[in-house]
């Protein structure tokens, strides 16, 4: 628990490490890590840094590679006066352990950094290779963190095998559920374009919500995939409507749609863009009113099936809590989608998410103990003859 707290005391708000990396690094290099720091992003002409931080730790040379991937960037704390605890000053109360980053996901990385001193200490001759991943860029964009360190490892043909990525998934207890796969997402902004004018006089202008009501009631209820074993069925949901002056007597000249896809293995970011401009060419093709959309994609979706990696995640789970975990691709993307195409398998294990991103987060104190013990008898299994 003490490397958690020295973690959590510093304020390290996306994308600002805040020297977070450094103490892991401490940590590593007794245990013979070759630690290489990796930094992404934009300096400043005016000498100053606006790049963003990332940790590249591994011990050994060869075959199989078991990486344990995190993120050291915690999101804002909000009005600091909702909390009953200082948000970076940890504190231990009633069994828990408060403060922001105690889910997530700042006990997950010390967790898996003690599960390998110990494993190390017993072990020192082990198969394969240990290695950490660790960005200040998960928080945020994610566009010069994990997705670049990655890149730079398939440049220079370093392959991770086995990635275990310490994000909080469990839900009632502890290893109740492990992710083993995430849906894709595809955002979209869409932009009707018609002409502005006096709403007592429609004949002179064209209204682009008038337009773009059917093409969006088709939109919304149309069926993309029914999923399939590991995968629910691709959902689409309109977040956002934007539209208007403000004024009640004045016909805008465009709106704007903001929406998101959560896509399954059944469909591809392809197939999902076609059909959606199938939609709209059909409404939109005997129509003055113009649309576009501008599409983001923030990431494909993966599946590690059963697998050693899932085999071992069980066993251990099992053998420190007792209970049989539960597989899932629901909730939202992590870092794993990053790390899954280079051909790596992929899960990811942690603590409770129960309080995630919100005002007075804690984890169950004995859980971070546990997690350290499912971490280690994983690498056990994953490295031991």
């Amino acid at each position: 628990m003490a490397l958690s707290i020295e973690l959590m005391r510093r304020d390290s708000v996306t994308p600002d490490d805040k020297q977070c990396q450094e103490v892991l690094v401490e940590r590593l290099k007794p245990l013979n890590f070759d630690c290489q720091f990796m930094y992404f992003g934009d300096e400043h002409a005016s000498g100053s840094s606006a790049q963003v931080k990332n940790l590249w730790a591994r011990r050994g040379s060869s075959d199989p590679v078991i990486c344990f991937a995190g993120h050291t960037d915690v999101v804002p704390t909000g009005n600091v006066d909702n909390w009953a605890i200082p948000p970076f000053e940890p504190t231990v109360k009633d069994g828990y352990l408060w403060g922001r980053g105690a889910a997530d996901m700042k006990t997950g990385i010390a967790a898996f950094t003690v599960a390998v001193e110990n494993f190390v200490n017993n072990h020192p001759n082990h198969n394969g290779s240990i290695a950490m991943l660790i960005t200040s860029d998960e928080e945020g964009p994610s566009i010069n963190g994990t997705v670049k360190v990655v890149e730079t490892l398939e440049a220079r043909n370093e392959k991770i095998t086995y990635c275990l990525v310490g994000e909080p998934s469990s839900t009632n207890t502890l290893g109740d559920i492990i992710k083993n796969g995430r849906r894709g997402s595809l955002g979209g902004i869409l932009t009707v374009t018609g002409k502005q004018g006096h709403v007592a006089y429609p004949h002179l202008a064209i209204n682009p919500i008038h337009v773009l009501m059917p093409a969006l009631a088709e939109f919304s209820n149309t069926e993309w995939d029914q999923g399939n074993d590991f995968f629910p069925a691709t959902s689409m949901q309109i977040s956002n409507i934007n539209g208007g002056t403000g004024a009640n007597n004045v016909i805008p000249e465009t709106v704007e749609v903001v929406f998101n896809f959560r896509f399954s293995t059944e469909t591809t970011e392809e197939e999902l863009r076609t059909k959606t401009h199938e939609i709209f060419d059909k409404h939109f093709s005997d129509n003055e009113a113009t649309y576009k959309i501008d599409w983001k994609l923030s990431g494909h979706p993966f599946l590690t099936a059963e697998s050693k990696l899932v085999d071992a995640c069980k066993v251990a789970i099992k053998e420190v809590t007792g209970i049989d975990t539960i597989l899932s691709t629901s909730g939202g993307t992590s870092d794993g989608r990053f790390i899954a195409p280079t051909g790596a398998q992929v899960v990811e294990l942690g603590v409770r998410n129960a309080t995630i991103h919100q005002v007075d987060e804690k984890v169950e104190i004995d859980d971070i103990g546990k997690l350290a013990q499912i971490y280690e008898k994983m690498l056990e299994a994953l490295l031991l003859d």
